[in-house]
């Protein structure tokens, strides 16, 4: 396989699982069959930016599109984006926009579709990531014996309606 085109492959990687706070790297570099540091040289000299760049980038956009489109603290942006803290995305982002998430929401809030609800975009985002999910196992666990739903059991009303 070519160069291009396994350092193409390992970007794939990145686009495709940007929001996996795991994904260092190491991981990327596999992708690509190269080297971590090696790996960190080709890239920056096919895309003109480091991978932690170019990952870095594609966060702060979907945190842009987050904060303009959905009604989520920017705490839970931070984490859907893929940072696991909320200083290091904050800078990150004042570094990339001039503003910090909570003034850039602000004027970006009235332009666009109207804000999407909370619920509905941690749902299309794929919700909190597992270690929260793997902590509150209260849905998970089933009744023992549950009891009947409602209409189980019962027999339907006579019908009168249909007699003569």
């Amino acid at each position: 396989m070519d160069k291009v085109r396994q350092i193409r492959l390992a970007k794939d990687a990145m686009d495709r699982d940007w929001a996996d706070p795991e994904l260092d790297l190491g991981a990327v570099a596999a992708h690509a069959g190269y080297s971590r540091y090696h790996f960190l040289r080709a890239f920056k000299e096919a895309y003109g930016e480091t991978p932690g760049q170019y990952l870095t980038h594609r966060r702060i956009e979907r945190a842009e599109e987050m904060l303009r489109a959905a009604d989520l603290s920017v705490t839970e942006i931070c984490h859907l984006v893929g940072f696991s803290s909320l200083g290091t995305f904050s800078a990150r982002f004042k570094t990339r926009t001039g503003l910090t998430p909570s003034e850039y929401r602000s004027k970006n809030v009235g332009r666009g579709a109207a804000l999407i609800p909370g619920c509905y975009a941690m749902l299309w985002a794929g919700g909190f990531p597992p270690a929260r999910a793997a902590k509150s196992t209260a849905t998970l666990k089933k009744r023992p014996d549950p009891a009947a739903a409602y209409g189980d059991k019962e027999e339907p009303p006579d019908d009168r309606r249909a007699e003569p």
